[in-house]
């Protein structure tokens, strides 16, 4: 499939059909993503790969899943098969802009490289799972309260959010994505 095909196939989905991923479809979307771009070879994003029932359960727990289900909205978290939790590690980055080849090259960040870097992961494994058949979603870390001391993910480590995983339930489209397009946001020679 090219790349173009992947970039419009490609959405956040919240329903999982119960089927498990296969470890070989599994590998290759960590490979995917663990080859995405990072600065200066920082290699500094992680993930968390949990295929347990109780963790997933547990972290749908922390997210509140209950009172979505009560709201009449399907069950998420709790579906799906797979849950990559996407970290980053600023200090790694630090550590590495300090290395000889590095280090007159940033005195003071002007964005979190980190992040920048997190968000290449994720496109790079969203994209893998689109070519592996499978989907993913996004859950972001603002409604996980607790997440980070249920992994024993250290607190150095900045825990950006949950990428579901799995064979969609649904086909259908997400009430967002209605929105369309928003008109002028590339500029040409100037903004």
């Amino acid at each position: 499939m090219s790349l173009y095909s992947l970039l419009k196939r490609r959405r956040m989905v919240r329903e999982y059909q119960p089927q498990q991923v296969e470890p070989e479809k599994l590998e290759r979307i960590l490979e995917a993503a663990l080859s995405s771009p990072s600065a200066g070879h920082s290699q500094g994003t992680s993930l968390v790969v949990l295929q347990s029932s109780e963790t997933r359960q547990a972290i749908a727990h922390l997210a509140g899943e209950s009172d979505w289900v009560a709201r009449g909205y399907p069950a998420w978290l709790s579906t799906a098969p797979v849950h990559l939790v996407l970290c980053a590690e600023p200090e790694v980055y630090r550590q590495r802009y300090k290395e000889s080849d590095k280090e007159s090259a940033i005195k003071q960040w002007p964005v979190p490289y980190w992040h920048v870097d997190a968000g290449c992961l994720m496109m790079a494994l969203l994209l893998a799972a689109v070519e592996e058949g499978l989907a993913a979603g996004f859950q972001g870390i603002q409604n996980l309260p607790g997440l980070q001391s249920l992994l024993g993910i250290p607190p150095e480590v900045e825990v950006l959010g949950v990428v579901t995983l799995g064979y969609s339930q649904s086909q259908r489209r997400g009430h967002s994505t209605g929105r369309g397009r928003r008109p002028g946001r590339i500029h040409r020679d100037r903004w």
